[in-house]
């Protein structure tokens, strides 16, 4: 990676850090990935409650206007989804697709900040 190709305070990586390109990750290389560096999932809940720390850190970036720590918090709640979903025999990617079509077909009020929740039907 060329420092052309690092979003704007992007930190480098230390030497050890094999930062070949890879192409992307899938769900389960992630998945397998958090398992042999960090253990199992003793509970499923314990990867939620790790994403909402790092949802706050990502909180944190954004309000700083930090781009590229908040892109690296967003990665960082995306790995845990990822491992959480892997863990509870779901695919995330497929998951967000089948969500989308129920969004699309439902009606919706607008917040006025760039959020909106869904109108209950009865």
């Amino acid at each position: 990676m060329t420092s052309a190709d690092k979003l704007e305070g992007e930190k480098d990586l230390p030497a050890h850090v094999d930062n070949r390109p890879h192409g992307p990750e899938s769900q389960a290389d992630i998945a397998a990935w958090g398992e042999a560096t960090f253990g199992p999932a003793a509970n499923p809940a314990d990867l939620v409650r790790r994403a909402r720390q790092e949802l706050d850190e990502l909180v944190t970036a954004v309000e700083a206007g930090d781009v590229a720590e908040a892109s690296l918090e967003m990665a960082d709640v995306m790995i845990l989804l990822y491992r959480l979903a892997q863990d509870m025999g779901c695919d995330l990617n497929d998951s967000v697709t089948r969500k989308m079509a129920i969004n699309r077909a439902r009606k919706w009020t607008r917040a006025g900040d760039g959020t909106g929740r869904h109108v209950e039907t009865p």
